[in-house]
């Protein structure tokens, strides 16, 4: 709603629609839907300024065991295919003591994993610092990676991951807190979106290859049982085949736990959709299918590893195609199914991983 032709298009093609209102306005919502219903007239609550976080806002959780906690919202990267920026304004990082009491009160609650959100993480609170900007430093957080260290510090909390760093941002500090970090989770979510510089440049990444397979390297060294994800974007436009070539080699070389693939869509209001070496999508698809067959030849031998490998699983609930199992996820984040008794359903087990499946392993209670 952020976007003025989205608004244009919900007031021409649905003009039944009572209300119109942005992310920054949220907080209003209870007050909007008073006046649409008292004062029987349309509302359009649109600000278009960078706006302040507002904490307190109700939130519905689907799970008990498991719960995201945002950490600071909107964005400064203006990655040339992403209308996060344009719609959700600047980074606002939240208040470290809002963060801190809402994990506690989270972990009172019984959830055991925490994952804490932000369109880059790494650089939470750097805003504030550069600017100025006045917050309460508490609990000693006054950075990403003393946010880390506090919330490994909470009881009951068994299980941290984070998303999503940004790989120019990803400073020694974070990579130490990280392993030194006992609850913070191995697998880090490392976004590539492409492996060839100068695409990189074309999306304003502002990294290289070099730069970010030096940054896995470092990390590797680092941190004990590191495992890494990414996001990749094929047929970015300009992209030639040799560049495509560069994003497979990078791939091979990281050899990562997961990776989230995506066909490159135009989005309106970005500089991408602007360019005008747009890539067919039969070449689209092409490549896409080159980088699934080589990514799943990977997970397939990865998961080899696991085997007979004990493992400490979070358990989730029932397993979704199978009632009579249970399934959980390891600290890499691998889907793990056993018979258990629903008991465990919200524990932490340890399990012998028997056999693998592509995409899940299957385990056996030790004992």
């Amino acid at each position: 709603m952020q976007e003025k032709h989205i608004t244009d298009k919900i007031k021409t093609s649905y003009p039944f629609v009572d209300i119109l209102f942005g992310t920054h306005t949220l907080y209003r919502f209870p007050e909007d839907l008073y006046r649409a219903i008292e004062e029987k007239r349309k509302i359009e609550d649109i600000i278009d300024i960078e706006g302040k976080i507002y904490e307190g806002l109700p939130i519905k959780r689907e799970s008990k065991i498991k719960a995201s906690v945002s950490i600071m919202n909107g964005c400064n990267n203006f990655c040339t295919y992403c209308i996060v920026p344009y719609v959700r304004g600047r980074e606002r990082s939240r208040e470290p003591k809002d963060i801190i009491d809402e994990v506690k009160d989270l972990a009172k609650k019984g959830y055991k994993e925490i994952t804490l959100l932000g369109q880059n993480v790494n650089s939470y609170l750097r805003v504030e610092k550069e600017k100025n900007i006045p917050f309460e430093k508490y609990d000693g957080v006054d950075s990403f990676a003393n946010l880390l260290k506090a919330v490994n510090k909470i009881d009951r909390i068994e299980r941290i991951r984070f998303i999503s760093p940004h790989p120019k941002d990803f400073t020694d500090d974070v990579i130490d807190a990280i392993a030194s970090c006992e609850k913070v989770c191995k697998l880090i979510h490392l976004p590539l979106q492409s492996g060839n510089s100068k695409v990189l440049k074309e999306m304003n990444r502002k990294y290289t290859k070099e730069q970010y397979l030096e940054l896995v390297n470092k990390m590797k060294k680092k941190i004990p049982n590191l495992t890494l994800s990414t996001d990749i974007i094929v047929g970015f436009p300009g992209e030639t085949d040799e560049e495509f070539l560069d994003t497979l080699d990078v791939v091979e070389k990281v050899n990562f736990e997961q990776v989230y693939m995506f066909i490159y869509s135009r989005r309106k209001g970005t500089p991408a959709d602007k360019m005008e070496n747009q890539i067919p999508e039969e070449i689209k698809h092409t490549r896409f299918n080159k980088l699934k067959e080589l990514v799943e030849s990977q997970i397939g031998e990865n998961n080899k590893k696991y085997i007979n490998t004990i493992q400490k699983i979070l358990v989730e609930g029932e397993s979704k195609n199978n009632k009579e199992l249970l399934a959980g996820r390891t600290d890499s984040n691998k889907v793990v199914i056993f018979e258990g008794n629903k008991s465990l359903i919200g524990k932490m087990v340890e399990l012998k991983i028997i056999s693998e499946h592509m995409w899940y392993l299957k385990g056996k209670i030790e004992g």
